[in-house]
């Protein structure tokens, strides 16, 4: 049985007048959200249908999928004639004259051994260099021909010009896996350093644009495999002469983010346009929440006190649902019921094909819909489907075409006062994930009895119903966050919503519990990673536990069908949306044994009762022998930290495993156990006396036991706390948070002694270690200040440099979801 807490005990809404309808689709009230976002999120289905504006205003630049590759949406408002551009950019496409490997067949000349000092040169003599197919990878890497698993390779590719180029705008688009430098008839273009991306542009030099003749020129690329996959690829483009037809933008007067809406303010011309991205993602309605629709809705007013002729325009690109945009496409125009759709899917269609961290969906379909007795709906070239709003205020009808865009128009006549309209947007991924070799359909259509129209017809019906019950909850938790640690902390809540959910997917597994799986963005795309859960979980207890324990219902199950048979936790499930089985390439013992037992007591904590517990206590009582015997002085191992290496005897860690037993004991004494309890109540009590004698480091407590001189943040204290399982003394507290103000710098709190890069959801956890609001708010400011001059444009990053305004790593993470234990605590204080 699905558990589902429905908000709805009968739907009344079935039509308004369009004065009513505008007046629902009118936010109203609420606190503003000043932060700057470094990326605002407008269309949050789940991972894959994941679309951010990185810009300040809306029409800066493309809107972007979290991993930053273009989703172009484009959004424009034409008034008595003249058309502006609020939304998107109108950008020239680019055409491939050399392809990569995801586009056509490439032989490069390579060798694993060091070459001579001009194996760039055009006259190089390459005939001892074996010949194969590009790209060039390790196994699983997208489109690899030909396996490379040293740690350097050398490619040269011959290409043959058919004309002289030296006069065109050209660009390099290349994919590595990680140190990489890329040549161009010996000129270098590209020196990446450490990094790791898929399917770069970048202008090729006009120095170097002019030695590419018509006829053989030459790539060469060095590629530097580190650790974990290795990917070389590359190829040329150039850019296609077109004619813009929407030159002139609005201007965005505001934009303001909460939880579950995005909402601008623009002027166009004579008119006022406020335009609001909804994703519905109301946790106590998982129907809702795994319904794979979002809402764009919007309302023109006269700001002259005339009457104008107003129509508004919707166009998305193929992209929505291709990995890559060179992979070949299908559009559909069609009517069904009340709503006209336009729908866009690649050719190949093949399920579950792909898995990566840096990847997009390449199944299923993306659609626009809206009434069909108010809109206009076509398919085709983008230029043409532009050309025929700006001339016609409409868009001209084409029923299907290859590679082409998909368009939603409506004409909003004669506008004095407020009018308002909407459209919506989903995603059809017809299987949504593995599942230990069983293919799952989403959580809303797990049966398969469904079908996309129908989900869109119910969000239709649903809309007024779900927009006022949007406009509450965004209000309340702005309200409620700002109560609790102020208003920059609240900002930061908000923000976290959208991007921590939209990172997991719901789905029902064949036995018929629960499953919402996280991907592990940028770093390392992992299915349902219990270190990512961890930190994520603050927000799924606040709201739903439900939606925690099918976070860790995999892992569960994983140990509990014998397919994991070690004696604490996987890591993982897989790599998203492939969960058959750990693939990360070390455990984390302690780590992760610790954060299961401490989520299992949280959710008997939220819950009021230790059931979820009682069904998995014999594997619970495993665990907790584990933690008793390795748990304190933790051997050589990675830790959530994993990124800052292996540590041994860390006291961080060590303190995770004493507060797991002390949460261990607090579930048996809830079920009962009484022998398991004073067991264990003994050895935690054992351990805590022993930690604080041997982390001791004068002022403070040391990073492990053995290194005096160092310090770390004890962000795992926390759970004593919330959990009030009375292990520490509130001296270790007051000893700690002390010692961190000493520490900030301008940005927030290091991570510990090795490094200055942080990770901001621990640090608002060693914020909930104090004691008063004003000790709070010092740790969130900083991170607040961050992430509102931050200059790397991306969903938010949890890793971060707190000395400059760099991000290290990850992005659009679930494990912002942690920045609501502050809230949690006041929850769970509220039980009492």
């Amino acid at each position: 049985m699905k558990k589902t807490i429905s908000f709805f005990a009968v739907l009344f809404f079935t039509a308004i007048s369009l004065e009513g309808f505008a007046q629902s689709n009118v936010k109203v009230g609420g606190v503003k959200n000043e932060l700057r976002a470094p990326a605002y999120p407008l269309i949050n289905i789940d991972t894959y249908t994941s679309g951010w504006s990185m810009t300040d205003n809306l029409y800066d630049s493309s809107v972007k999928h979290w991993t930053g590759k273009d989703f172009p949406l484009v959004g424009a408002l034409r008034v008595d004639g003249a058309v502006y551009r609020f939304m998107g950019t109108e950008d020239v496409p680019l055409m491939p004259i050399i392809g990569m490997g995801s586009s056509e067949e490439w032989i490069g000349s390579y060798t694993f051994q060091t070459p001579e000092k001009n194996w760039t040169s055009t006259s190089y003599d390459a005939k001892n260099w074996k010949q194969s197919k590009g790209a060039f990878g390790t196994k699983g890497e997208s489109n690899v021909k030909t396996l490379w698993e040293t740690e350097d390779i050398w490619v040269r590719r011959e290409i043959t010009l058919k004309e002289d180029y030296k006069n065109k705008k050209l660009y390099l688009k290349y994919s590595h896996d990680d140190d990489t430098e890329i040549y161009i008839n010996g000129l270098e273009v590209v020196n990446t350093g450490n990094a790791c991306k898929k399917n770069v542009l970048i202008e090729i030099p006009q120095n170097v644009a002019k030695t590419l003749k018509k006829g053989k020129n030459i790539i060469t690329a060095h590629c530097k495999n580190r650790v974990g996959g290795g990917l070389l690829d590359f190829g040329i483009n150039i850019e296609v002469p077109i004619v813009r037809h929407l030159n002139t933008t609005a201007i965005q007067k505001s934009v303001d983010v909460q939880a579950t809406q995005t909402h601008y303010k623009f002027t166009c011309g004579n008119v006022d346009l406020d335009l609001t991205f909804m994703a519905p993602l109301l946790m106590n309605n998982l129907n809702l929440i795994s319904r794979p629709v979002n809402y764009i809705d919007y309302t023109v007013t006269s700001n002259d006190g005339k009457t104008h002729d107003v129509a508004i325009y919707f166009e998305a690109a193929p992209n929505w649902a291709l990995d890559e945009p060179s992979q070949l496409s299908t559009s559909t125009s069609f009517e069904k019921g009340n709503l006209a759709y336009v729908k866009t899917g690649s050719v190949s269609q093949k399920l579950l094909d792909k898995k990566s961290d840096d990847v997009r969906i390449d199944w299923g379909y993306f659609y626009l819909s809206g009434e069909k007795n108010k809109v206009k709906n076509a398919v085709g070239n983008p230029f043409e489907l532009r050309s025929s709003f700006v001339k016609n205020g409409n868009v001209v009808l084409d029923k299907q075409a290859k590679n082409g865009n998909i368009a939603i128009s409506e004409s909003l006549g004669k506008v004095s006062k407020a009018t308002s309209g909407k459209i919506m947007l989903g995603y059809d991924d017809i299987y949504s994930l593995q599942y230990f070799g069983e293919n799952l359909r989403p959580y809303w259509n797990d049966k398969g009895n469904k079908t996309i129209e129908t989900a869109f017809e119910e969000a239709n019906t649903e809309y007024a119903t779900l927009k006022s019950e949007c406009n509450k909850f965004d209000d309340k938790l702005m309200s409620d966050a700002v109560k609790t640690g102020g208003k920059e902390y609240a900002e930061l809540c908000v923000l976290a919503y959208r991007q921590s959910i939209s990172a997991h997917k719901l789905v029902n597994a064949p036995n018929g519990e629960l499953l919402f799986m996280s991907k592990e963005n940028f770093s390392g795309g992992f299915i349902n990673t219990v270190d990512v859960t961890y930190p994520s979980a603050p927000l799924y207890l606040y709201y739903n536990p439900e939606l925690l324990k099918g976070m860790l219902n995999g892992i569960y199950y994983y140990s509990e069908s014998g397919k994991w048979a070690k004696p604490y936790p996987a890591h993982d499930l897989g790599t998203y949306p492939i969960a058959n089985g750990q693939v990360y390439g070390e455990d984390m013992p302690v780590e992760e044994c610790g954060n299961v037992v401490i989520l299992t007591a949280a959710i008997a904590k939220a819950e009021g009762n230790a059931n979820y517990a009682k069904k998995h206590w014999n594997t619970l009582k495993i665990w907790a022998e584990f933690l008793s015997r390795e748990g304190f002085d933790p051997a050589n191992q990675l830790c959530t930290d994993d990124f800052a290496g292996h540590l041994a005897r860390n006291t961080n860690l060590s303190m995770k495993a004493i507060v797991a037993l002390g949460a261990y004991v607090q579930m048996a004494n809830e079920l009962g156990d009484k022998t398991e309890a004073d067991k264990y109540a003994l050895i935690a009590k054992e351990m805590v006396r022993k930690w604080m004698e041997m982390a001791k480091d004068g002022d403070h407590y040391a990073l492990t036991f053995n290194d005096k001189g160092t310090w770390s943040q004890k962000y795992n204290l926390v759970w004593d706390k919330l959990l009030k399982l009375n292990l520490f003394p509130s001296s270790v507290y007051e000893t700690e948070v002390k010692y961190y103000l000493t520490k900030q710098n301008e940005y927030g709190l290091p991570l510990d002694s090795r490094a200055k890069y942080t990770k901001s959801d621990w640090i608002m956890w060693t914020g909930v270690l104090s004691n008063d609001q004003s000790t709070f708010e010092k740790f969130i400011k900083p991170i607040h200040s961050f992430m509102n001059v931050t200059t790397d444009r991306v969903p938010m990053s949890d890793w971060y440099n707190t000395d400059s305004k760099k991000k290290v790593g990850f992005q659009a993470r679930s494990v912002v979801g942690g920045y609501y234990l502050k809230m949690l605590e006041d929850k769970f204080n509220e039980k009492k």
